[in-house]
Parts: C-alpha cells; sequence; structure tokens
C-alpha cells in the first residue's frame, strides 16, 4: 500500500514554514488591500494528509496579513502544476525540478554536485533572499516565492556490491520522467534510466523493478525504502544532489497591487531566517536511518565523483540543460565555502 510518500516530511518542512511565515509578514510589514489566492496543495494522501492539514492552518494565520487563501488539494504534483500553469490556481508548491519548466533559473539549482552540502543550501536561500536578486525570481507571469531546503539526496542501492560507477554499467535507474538531465546522466554513465515520477519510483525500488534511486533521507521511512535496500543494500553518504521545493505565483494577477513585490520579498527572507530549524528536521531524518544502511565512499571515489558531476554540469549547461547564471552563482557560493578548490581558479562556469 502506497502510504503518504516523501511528501509528509515535505509537506511538514513546506507548512511549517509557511505557517511561520504569516506571523512574520504581520509583524514586518503593513499590507494594503486583502489579495484573493487559490493554492494548489500537492499531497498524495488528498485532504487526509500533512500537507492539507498544515495548509488549512496557513489559511488561519494568513488572514492577519490580508490574504485569503483557498486551498485545492491535489494527489498527482504533475496535475497540481499543469493546473497553475491553466490559471486555476495562482499559487503552487512542487519540487525545484518541477519548477523549472515555470523559472529557468531557479529550476536549475537541483543539478549534480552543485551543492555539496546543506551549508551551501543555506548561502544559496539567504542570497536569494537579497532584494537584488528579485528580478531573476520571475519569469513571464512566474515568480518564486521562496525556496525550500529538503536534504541531499543519496543513492540507494539493492546489492552494495554496486559500490562504485563502474558497477552501475547496465544497472536500472530510476529517473524523474519529466527531468531529462536525470536520463542523460544516467545514460553517460551507462546505466538504464527507467521513466518513473514522484509517486511510484519508490514502489519500483521496493519491487526489484529498478536497482538504484536517489531520495533524500526524509523519504526513508515514509516510502518504506528499506524494504527496496533489503539485507544487502545501502545508502552512499554522499549527495548527488540538494534536493529542493518551490513555491511559485502567478505574479501576473497581482501586478495592480503596490505592495506585492514587497510580500515577496519578506517570504523569501523570512525562508532564509527558518535554516536552523529546517537543518535540524534534516539532520534527524538521517540519523533515523539505521547505520548498517550507509556506506562510506573513499577520500578517492568521492573527489572522482565530484569532477565527473562537474564536468556533467559544464557539459549539461551548454547543452541547454541548467541556466548559466544559476551555475555561475552557485560556482561563486562553493568557491565562497571552500576557496581552494580547483574550479575556483578557471572560468568555466561563469555564466557568459
Amino acid at each position: 500500500m502506497i502510504k503518504k510518500l516523501a511528501i509528509a516530511p515535505l509537506s511538514l518542512m513546506l507548512s511549517t514554514l509557511l505557517y511561520s511565515h504569516a506571523s512574520f509578514a504581520a509583524d514586518t510589514q503593513s499590507f494594503g488591500q486583502t489579495v484573493n489566492m487559490k493554492f494548489c496543495i500537492f499531497d498524495i494522501a488528498g485532504t487526509k494528509g500533512d500537507a492539507f492539514t498544515y495548509a488549512k492552518d496557513l489559511v488561519l494565520e494568513a488572514k492577519k496579513w490580508k490574504l485569503d487563501i483557498d486551498l485545492k488539494v491535489y494527489t498527482d504534483e504533475r496535475i497540481a502544476a499543469e493546473d497553475f500553469k491553466a490559471g486555476q490556481c495562482e499559487g503552487v508548491a512542487i519540487s525545484t525540478m518541477r519548477a523549472k519548466q515555470f523559472n529557468f533559473f531557479i529550476g536549475s539549482v537541483d543539478s549534480p554536485g552543485a551543492l555539496p552540502t546543506f551549508g551551501h543550501v543555506r548561502e544559496l536561500v539567504n542570497t536569494l533572499a537579497n532584494p537584488k536578486l528579485n528580478a531573476l525570481t520571475i519569469s513571464g507571469p512566474y515568480q518564486v516565492a521562496a525556496l525550500i531546503p529538503l536534504g541531499g539526496a543519496y543513492v540507494f542501492v539493492n546489492d552494495r556490491e554496486i559500490n562504485s560507477i563502474e558497477k552501475a554499467a547496465g544497472k536500472k535507474v530510476a529517473v524523474l520522467d519529466f527531468d531529462k538531465a536525470q536520463a542523460k546522466i544516467v545514460q553517460k554513465l551507462g546505466a538504464q534510466p527507467v521513466a518513473s515520477d514522484i509517486t511510484n519510483f519508490a514502489g519500483k525500488f521496493n519491487n526489484g523493478q529498478v536497482d538504484i534511486i536517489g531520495a533524500p533521507a526524509v523519504a526513508f521511512r515514509p516510502l518504506e525504502l528499506y524494504r527496496g535496500l533489503g539485507e544487502k543494500g545501502a545508502i552512499f553518504r554522499f549527495p548527488l544532489i540538494q534536493v529542493t521545493a518551490s513555491i511559485l505565483v502567478n505574479r501576473e494577477k497581482y501586478k495592480h497591487i503596490p505592495d506585492f513585490d514587497q510580500r515577496i520579498i519578506n517570504m523569501r527572507q523570512f525562508a532564509a531566517s527558518k535554516m536552523d530549524m529546517v537543518e535540524k528536521l534534516v539532520q534527524k531524518s538521517e540519523s533515523d536511518i539505521p547505520a548498517k544502511y550507509w556506506l562510506d565512499l573513499t577520500p578517492a571515489d568521492k573527489e572522482k565523483y565530484t569532477t565527473l558531476m562537474r564536468e556533467a554540469r559544464i557539459a549539461m549547461t551548454k547543452e541547454g540543460f541548467y541556466d548559466p547564471k544559476m551555475m555561475a552563482l552557485l560556482k561563486k557560493i562553493r568557491c565562497k565555502i571552500e576557496p581552494t578548490l580547483a574550479e575556483c581558479s578557471s572560468n568555466l562556469e561563469t555564466g557568459k
């Protein structure tokens, strides 16, 4: 039986952030007219799920800063995104990978190896809170209101003998069907991509239809990934990407409201202020995974994989899979945190 999937912990982070933001906005900004918004909520469990439950609390609290929200719950993220695109709702919360279709800049955050640690994500969220970057969060009628970290995505294998890229050759790997970059990377490794989505990739792993998946620690228990790991499986303690969710709005509907941009900026600044809370949730989810599943890579393998991911990022940016401006920003963050990196003396990810 499919349970609440990763949406339960995801929604807990997302809705806690939004719920707290309501009071924050009321305290920091005296808003004008009331804004009416229909908000698409993705919850695999529908109206019985955590996302919907917490969102109802948000609706009550948001009235304090003159935001009147009408909730619409979805059990399919794809349909939620499509309805948002069709104008059936003015706001939506979806994975940043799927948000790429609405904002290419933000949608390029989840690129391989671009943000090695949560500290890098924290720096990115702080940077995006700067009002000077507001224009980059806007693409056509759409705007990213907040970026929410969900933790690193780790490689889960059903056999710990698959402990290197070379041994992944020929293996079946679940990839999200809407993210063509994933399939391309898997093919370059000589593995076989298997098109999947958020609602079925875990089931394919647990049932043995695929040998390898990538998932954040918050998904381990809700998705029952220990079933797919069995007695021989393992989780590589080396994040491929830092998974994030994005909150988007259709700003075209609110261009007549003078203080709308300030409300969005406040939301991003609040997201930055809650990084400690989110990091604790991520750390707890990782520590809750039994130690027997974790597999540590050698320093040599870590260096090799870091180089491979960097080469993949550069190549795929040139091919149009990632936004050059975001790639340049992410490189700047990596070099700020660790200026001795070899890439810091090159200009291959300059955004030009």
